[in-house]
């Protein structure tokens, strides 16, 4: 289509601008939906690979139960708790484990910098922590072997706890005091802002907040009831080539085996996680993608109604210009130019009013926005495409009309 008749479109569109508006409504409540449902999706996805992350996608974890101490002495009677011998038996017999990390909460009755007292949470955790737990240090290190080897009194803090205790200065080097024990800083981890202390149901780490010290020196430095269990969690490194589950299975059974069947471990698989919560994106997208659907075909219809009623009304017209020589050809190019402009200004008002609503409901829900070129392309098109269909069948009509009938008529 050349631009002259497309800007005969524009012009034979702007001599009724309420009709058109209105046509132009379902197409931009369309566009609109697929723009702000495709937003928030991807906005999803990739805040549930952020927040999974922290859980490790090839990880399996096995965390201690909190159970009341009137029914944890019974307990006890059959099994010791989460250990350290437990981490080592998963790594020897899980398929595909490659290593494993421990922690263990530390309960903070002070933490103290000079004069600032502020709470928060410790844990005493083994060297490969950071990895499982996608933690990266920004500032200084993490812990060494030699850490562990010497029981060094060492800590690494996370970024929102390095503010809070030495605001604008450099914590590096800096010592508080845990409890009764003085910790070095030697690293802050980086600002991972999670936002979320829960992804489908589990407890994320929120480590931004908490200080963390090498297990040997959390166990030999730190005071721990005797009925506790020696770790609160266990987190297995899968090498990728065995499947999460059947890993998650064997380790269930040993645990369970170990534990004499006492019920006081939980298990989690992250990428199981991840699935459940994929799933419930993909219901979620299906039921948008429908209203979106059924947007766009009131739109299709709303173009096929208007260019219908412009045939009637513009019958005469359309005979003198057969009568001067037009083709059919040319008319139907012509009514498919003024669907084209209807489409593609819906499209892009639609566009805009999408990603409106996407931030709108990102603000309103606290949900995450994301943006794909890819996707919004796709918006467009498929509204130019609906509006295109649509538009077919009223310019056939118009160029069927018999030239002479039609120049006899009202319209």
């Amino acid at each position: 289509m050349n631009r002259a008749l497309i800007l005969e479109a524009v012009a034979e569109l702007k001599r009724r601008k309420l009709r058109t508006g209105l046509t132009l409504l379902g197409m931009i409540f369309g566009v609109a939906a697929i723009v702000a449902m495709l937003a928030v999706g991807e906005g999803s996805k990739r805040e549930a690979l952020r927040l999974v992350a922290e859980l490790g996608l090839n990880n399996v974890i096995v965390e201690s139960k909190s159970i009341p101490n009137d029914k944890l002495k019974e307990v006890r009677t059959r099994s010791l708790g989460l250990s350290e011998a437990d981490a080592n038996a998963a790594l020897a017999v899980v398929p595909g484990a490659q290593s494993v990390a421990l922690k263990k909460e530390i309960k903070v009755d002070q933490l103290v910098y000079q004069t600032n007292i502020v709470t928060g949470r410790a844990f005493a955790v083994s060297q490969s922590y950071a990895e499982h737990g996608g933690l990266n240090v920004t500032k200084g290190r993490w812990f060494e072997k030699e850490d562990g080897e010497t029981l060094a009194p060492v800590c690494v803090i996370g970024a929102r706890l390095a503010k809070t205790l030495f605001g604008d200065l450099d914590p590096i080097g800096e010592r508080v005091k845990l409890n009764h024990t003085w910790l070095q800083v030697v690293g802050v981890l980086a600002d991972r802002s999670a936002g979320k202390s829960e992804f489908e149901g589990v407890k994320l780490g929120l480590d931004d907040e908490r200080l963390f010290v090498p297990w040997e020196s959390g166990r030999a430095r730190f005071f721990f009831t005797p009925i506790e269990d020696e770790a609160d969690g266990i987190s297995l490194r899968l090498d990728g080539k065995v499947a999460p589950d059947l890993a998650a299975r064997v380790l269930q059974t040993l645990i369970q085996e170990r534990h004499a069947g006492a019920d006081d471990t939980n298990l989690i698989v992250p990428m199981g996680l991840y699935r459940q919560n994929q799933q419930t994106q993909k219901i979620f997208t299906i039921v948008m993608s429908s209203i979106a659907a059924v947007s766009l075909l009131v739109g299709g219809i709303g173009i096929m109604n208007i260019m219908l009623a412009n045939v009637l009304e513009r019958r005469r017209e359309i005979g003198l210009k057969r009568a001067l020589g037009a083709r059919r050809r040319d008319v139907v190019e012509q009514f498919l130019a003024e669907a084209l402009v209807i489409a593609v200004s819906g499209a892009l008002l639609g566009l805009a009013l999408g990603v409106v609503a996407a931030y709108s409901i990102a603000t309103l829900a606290s949900w995450s926005v994301a943006w794909s070129p890819l996707s919004l392309f796709i918006a467009v098109a498929m509204c130019v495409a609906v509006g295109l269909v649509f538009g077919v069948f009223p310019a056939k009509q118009a160029s069927m009309l018999d030239p002479i009938a039609a120049l006899r008529s009202d319209g």
